[in-house]
């Protein structure tokens, strides 16, 4: 996130709408992002790394952070929709370090 106003800016919450491909839409709230509320000076941004659980390989999420300026004043700022691309898991499909009968080395 970036402050590209020309005042102050603190994160107070987030609002997260997620959607994969089975329909499922959960929304999230919650307050800062990642336990922290940071305060962007004009110019300043910001970067952090979080995730979500996804019920199949992929999805979409968008929402808006809300901040306040020094004067109190709280305001929106949108966040578009961005893809999401998880992995793809064979629900049988166990790790382990030992050649299974199952798997075949491919030349």
């Amino acid at each position: 996130m970036e402050n590209q106003g020309d005042t102050t800016a603190q994160l107070l919450f987030r609002h997260w709408k997620i959607h994969d491909s089975t329909g499922d839409d959960p929304e999230v709230d919650g307050e800062g992002v990642i336990g922290m509320k940071p305060v962007l000076q004009p110019g300043e941004s910001h970067t952090y790394q979080s995730f979500c659980v996804l019920r199949s390989p992929v999805g979409y999420m968008e929402g808006y952070y809300t901040f306040v300026r020094p004067d109190g004043e709280r305001f929106r700022a949108e966040v578009p929709r961005f893809e999401l691309n998880g992995p793809i898991i064979m629900p049988n499909a166990i790790q382990t370090d030992e050649p299974s009968d199952d798997v075949q080395e491919m030349n």
